[in-house]
């Protein structure tokens, strides 16, 4: 039993390791042992071993690591005909060409939001959506959008979360939650990133449930209150298509 534990143990801090390029692209090694609080001399017994096995590179002149060809293997295999990021890239593309912003689509993850897929603006200046990024669901058109929506346990969680920040009140959150049932959108200016303004939407699946929250965002220079909340008529319009997508 104790030898099961360990070896959970091992695979569990693997795993974190892995999980600590999805903001980086090169970490060191020291960068690892700090981001996972695990001492340098553990960190490079699994990391040697995750090189071994191809799932690292490790670069000799700055000897920082990064994904190997394992991972690129891996994703290849993973399912994308039914998938939203896939299933519904098209007609994202086509609801970026006629607004001119950038177009993102969010999954909740417990009590964060997970963009799965993004198409950027064509425009010089325009909002840089990454695809992966983990975002708090406390602050945010997408965030709110799929917390509204979400079961009361989960708001109860998110809101007793040590992780709350500070600066939103929580009182006016909830009341921005219920004024996004209300109206069926939310927007949000420069509540994550200065300069920036977003409206977003939900997307109800077929079975009749919040299946993802897809967003339209970009620089507060272009998109007035006014012009967002026209926007969110026609995100809401594909919306509605897309769920008849999803399940």
């Amino acid at each position: 039993m104790e030898d099961r534990k360990l070896t959970v143990r091992a695979v569990e801090r693997a795993l974190d390791i892995l999980l600590c390029f999805t903001q980086e692209n090169d970490l060191s090694l020291t960068e690892i042992a700090s981001k996972i609080s695990l001492h340098k001399s553990t960190v490079h017994r699994l990391l040697t071993t995750l090189e071994e096995k191809g799932f690292l590179l490790r670069n000799e002149a700055t000897e920082k690591y990064r994904l190997g060809i394992r991972i690129w293997e891996l994703s290849t295999h993973l399912p994308t005909l039914d998938e939203p990021a896939a299933l519904l890239l098209p007609a994202m593309e086509k609801l970026r060409d006629r607004l001119g912003e950038t177009v993102s689509l969010y999954l909740r993850d417990d009590l964060e939001r997970v963009r799965i897929q993004a198409v950027q603006s064509r425009q010089a200046i325009r909002r840089v959506a990454q695809i992966g990024a983990r975002l708090p669901l406390s602050v945010g058109a997408s965030s709110k959008v799929l917390a509204a929506y979400a079961p009361q346990e989960v708001q109860t969680r998110l809101l007793a979360d040590p992780n709350w920040p500070e600066a939103v009140d929580k009182g006016a959150y909830l009341g921005q939650l219920q004024e996004i049932i209300r109206r069926g959108y939310a927007t949000s200016f420069e509540e994550r990133e200065p300069g920036a303004a977003a409206v977003a939407v939900p997307i109800v699946g077929r079975a009749g449930t919040v299946a993802a929250a897809l967003s339209l965002s970009g620089p507060v220079s272009r998109l007035s209150r006014e012009m967002l909340e026209d926007y969110a008529v026609v995100l809401a319009e594909n919306a509605a298509e897309m769920g008849l997508m999803m399940g």
